[in-house]
């Protein structure tokens, strides 16, 4: 018999018991009441699977199922798999739900069916919200349109993964998680975006995210920052073949440590660093470093800007505009 619910919210869980009923409350307080709330119990040791049962005794929207395979991966996998529902909404069991998080989020699925998931501002939680962090959260809430969340795709996970809804057809048609030596979350949005997959966000706060000092970012190494650049440059290749008409040919943004580091993973690939751009006078060779003035009114390069300082970011972004240059047309962000 079809499912008569339109929302499964998905919330694996995995030694949750300080946070897990707080995170399940928040669903089951919803404006929207439409749905069913599947908890996957991912090989919990502590009291999780307990309140669980507790909860889902109490109310028969939530669903409890168990995946051995030890991961996020898996057992959001198991989640979705098991739904078939039209949307599907992912949370993670140590945040919180606004009251209209589902009700926002499906209304605006309906009334643009062009967007494939829709995400939400988040309103941080945690005791580790240092300048980089701090800086991460406010740039990731300016992000709102799918234009912009494409355009600052090869930057930053700029669609918070808890926070999204999805439609399971998009689901099926453009794959689930994989599992890796790769964030799962950064490399299911790039792959998505890559397939030709929609995102935008509700201009709201809709989830409390909360940064513990468990969670698997802190913890595992497939949320390095090296990983994140080997995943990132993966889809790039896939990206500089449709959008760079000089392809394998690029100019790198950048001529610091750090920037040929990240840039070298492209030599991989076959991708021919034409010659780097930079600001610093050391670095400035006239050859293989040029002066990012000496850079001529839009010419035949496609530039990938390695520069991850924000303020700098921005004053790259207003000298290459203002030698018309167009983002994603003529240049990207790394």
């Amino acid at each position: 018999m079809k499912n008569s619910k339109k929302i499964s919210v998905i919330i694996p869980f995995f030694n949750a018991e300080k946070t897990l009923e707080r995170a399940v409350n928040s669903i089951l307080k919803q404006t929207y009441i439409n749905f069913e709330l599947i908890l996957v119990n991912n090989n919990s040791t502590d009291k999780s699977e307990e309140i669980a049962i507790e909860l889902s005794n109490r109310d028969k929207r939530i669903i409890l199922l168990n995946e051995e395979k030890q991961g996020v991966v898996f057992a959001s996998n198991c989640g979705m798999k098991y739904s078939n529902c039209e949307f599907i909404a992912r949370m993670d069991a140590d945040d919180f739900s606004f009251p209209e998080r589902l009700e926002k989020q499906i209304n605006f699925l309906k009334e643009n069916s062009e967007i494939d998931a829709v995400g939400s501002l988040i309103e941080y939680e945690g005791k580790y919200l240092g300048k980089g962090l701090h800086k991460y959260v406010e740039e990731t809430n300016k992000i709102i349109t799918s234009e912009e969340i494409s355009r600052k795709r090869f930057v930053e996970l700029v669609v918070i993964n808890p926070s999204i809804m999805f439609r399971k057809k998009s689901l099926e048609k453009y794959g689930y998680y994989e599992n890796g030596d790769f964030p799962e979350d950064y490399e299911l949005f790039l792959r998505w975006l890559y397939k030709g997959a929609k995102f935008a966000k509700i201009p709201e706060k809709l989830l409390i995210w909360n940064d513990s000092d468990r969670r698997l970012t802190r913890t595992n190494s497939i949320y390095s920052e090296e990983a994140f650049y080997r995943i990132k440059t993966k889809y790039l290749i896939h990206f500089l073949k449709e959008k760079n008409p000089f392809y394998p040919k690029v100019v790198i943004w950048g001529a610091g440590k750090k920037s040929r580091k990240r840039s070298d993973l492209l030599k991989h690939y076959g991708i021919e660093i034409q010659y780097y751009i930079d600001i610093d006078s050391k670095k400035i060779d006239g050859k293989k470093v040029i002066d990012y003035k000496e850079l001529l009114s839009k010419k035949d390069i496609y530039i990938l800007s390695y520069v991850n300082n924000h303020g700098a970011s921005q004053k790259i972004l207003e000298f290459l505009i203002s030698k018309n240059y167009k983002e994603e047309k003529d240049f990207i962000f790394i």
